[in-house]
C-alpha cells in the first residue's frame, strides 16, 4: 500500500523527525502508522525515542548484512562450480 506524502508529513511531525529520518524508515519498509503507533508515552521510559530507534533498527540490520556477507565469503559461496 502505498502512503500519502500527508501521512508522512504527520509523522514527521509527530515523531520529530527530518527528511533523511523518513528516508530511512522508508527504505526499512516501515509505514507512517508504525512510526507514529512507536512513539513513547510518558508511561514508557524505556521505549527510545522514534529517530533512536530507526537508527538502531538500521544498525542492526547492516552489522547482520554485513555478518552473512563474510560467512559466505569464508564458505566460498561466490566461486563459480
Amino acid at each position: 500500500m502505498a502512503y500519502s506524502d500527508a501521512m508522512w508529513a504527520e509523522a514527521k511531525k509527530k515523531c520529530r523527525l527530518n527528511n533523511e529520518d523518513i528516508a530511512l524508515a522508508k527504505r526499512l519498509g516501515l509505514n507512517p502508522r508504525s512510526l507514529i503507533k512507536n512513539i513513547p508515552s510518558k508511561s514508557e521510559p524505556w521505549k527510545a525515542p522514534v529517530k533512536d530507534w530507526l537508527h538502531e533498527m538500521d544498525e542492526k540490520r547492516q552489522k547482520k548484512a554485513a555478518q552473512k556477507q563474510k560467512r559466505k565469503a569464508k564458505s566460498g559461496g561466490d566461486t563459480p562450480a
